[in-house]
């Protein structure tokens, strides 16, 4: 296999974290352009890094750093979900911001994100932290657990008032839940599958998005149960038992992709961000 057919299916994914990365279609391909002539240029030192996607991307970031390819900013059509996106990157300082994206919207693992960013793996992980701190500080929002099991929900609360956003209700059952939402309107909700009186979190969700447009992240012990193909789509999924690390990122990344995600002092105005 070429070089070129290996590196070909990661193409369209560095397109996209390139122009997440600088906010404009044309610059993100002029980065990426240039990153596949330094290829072609030196392709036998390219085939010698043993992962060629994490290469690709650690190449493009030097290339990034190093010259200004594209000197101005197109104004370009992103999509609404972009555009909140966009809003909330662009104040995120430069290196975490490379670190969040990496992670957030590539899927690295932070032992991945060292690599292509050519930093210890503690710097990796503080850039990312650094980045999650801030995404909180962005989009602070209510909260709804649904969650029969008390000391877990203790845990989610703890983590998620830790983050900067409020707790509004901690919900056992399907009722408990449903009810909670028509007393205050969550930005975010979090919700195990099976619950406390053997009725289905995953029911509840359905029910409250029928009146509601909010992002659900679920967290079960049983995540066979939620691989059904039934709605909501598209779902975030952790299961039990959870590293608190992985739920502080799935919460940073809902929130920051989500453009139905609200601040918490925009909520009661009804502006979306």
């Amino acid at each position: 296999m070429t070089i070129s057919q290996a590196i070909s299916s990661h193409i369209p994914y560095l397109r996209r974290f390139a122009r997440a990365l600088t906010g404009s279609q044309a610059g993100g391909d002029a980065y990426v352009l240039a990153t596949l002539e330094a290829v072609v240029a030196d392709p036998s030192a390219f085939a010698q890094n043993a992962d060629l996607k994490i290469s690709l991307y650690r190449l493009f970031l030097k290339l990034w750093e190093s010259m200004p390819v594209n000197g101005h900013v197109d104004q370009i059509s992103f999509s609404p979900d972009e555009k909140g996106a966009q809003r909330n990157l662009e104040a995120i300082p430069l290196r975490p911001r490379v670190a969040f994206l990496l992670s957030s919207l590539e899927g690295f693992e932070t032992s991945e994100v060292a690599r292509a960013m050519d930093c210890p793996i503690e710097e990796a992980a503080q850039l990312i932290d650094v980045a999650g701190k801030e995404i909180s500080n962005q989009i602070r929002t209510d909260v709804l657990i649904i969650e029969d099991e008390p000391l877990i929900a203790i845990d989610i609360q703890m983590l998620v008032e830790e983050l900067g956003h409020r707790v509004v209700h901690v919900a056992r059952t399907h009722q408990e839940a449903v009810a909670a939402v028509g007393d205050a309107k969550p930005g975010l909700i979090l919700a195990d599958i099976q619950l406390a009186d053997g009725s289905s979190g995953l029911e509840a969700v359905n029910q409250i998005l029928s009146d509601l447009s909010v992002p659900v992240i679920f967290i079960t012990a049983y995540p066979e149960r939620f691989l059904t193909g039934t709605p909501p789509e598209p779902a975030f999924l952790i299961t039990k038992p959870f590293g608190v690390d992985s739920l502080k990122a799935m919460v940073s990344q809902v929130l920051f992709f989500d453009r139905r995600s609200h601040r918490k002092d925009e909520q009661q105005s009804g502006a979306l961000v």
